[in-house]
């Protein structure tokens, strides 16, 4: 499946064009994923190496490309005023699969630090309320997120 979901964002157009920013599932996925690193109010920089890898593996990107991607969704994710605007987008352009894992990659940012922080834990039940991953998968890939974060500590409010 996650496979699946990297296959689905590599294919996502990029931004450009006709579409405006507010609308690119690239951009809108990159502040989400951003938003979750730094809902604690801590960046580390285990989390931002781990958030561009992410992109990285997701879209096939590198370099200029991504360090303008994770800017984009960075400078996006500090102008919005609510999540929404992103969650619409990926909601449009995700299938319910692709809605799942990409609530296993916010997860996968969460624990990147080895700790999860109660707001990281909000952000992401929220974004998964909004795009419409019911909790049953929610928990399952915050503990398959875990499970691959040895000595991981925080309880999540699922529990």
């Amino acid at each position: 499946m996650f496979e699946r979901v990297l296959s689905f964002l590599r294919d996502l157009p990029a931004g450009g064009g006709a579409r405006s920013s507010g609308d690119d599932p690239r951009i809108a996925a990159s502040a989400l994923l951003y938003h979750v690193m730094s809902a604690d109010g801590v960046r580390q920089d285990v989390e931002w190496e781990r958030f561009k890898a992410v992109l990285a593996e997701s879209y096939s990107i590198s370099g200029d490309e991504l360090d303008a991607l994770a800017a984009a969704g960075e400078r996006a994710d500090n102008e919005a005023i609510d999540l929404y605007a992103f969650t619409s987008v990926l909601k449009r352009h995700l299938d319910a699969d692709a809605r799942k894992a990409f609530i296993g990659l916010m997860w996968e940012i969460v624990y990147a630090d080895g700790e999860l922080h109660e707001l990281e834990d909000n952000t992401v039940w929220r974004v998964a309320e909004l795009i419409g991953v019911d909790r049953r998968d929610r928990v399952e890939a915050r503990r398959k997120a875990a499970a691959q974060a040895p000595g991981a500590t925080g309880t999540s409010s699922d529990e």
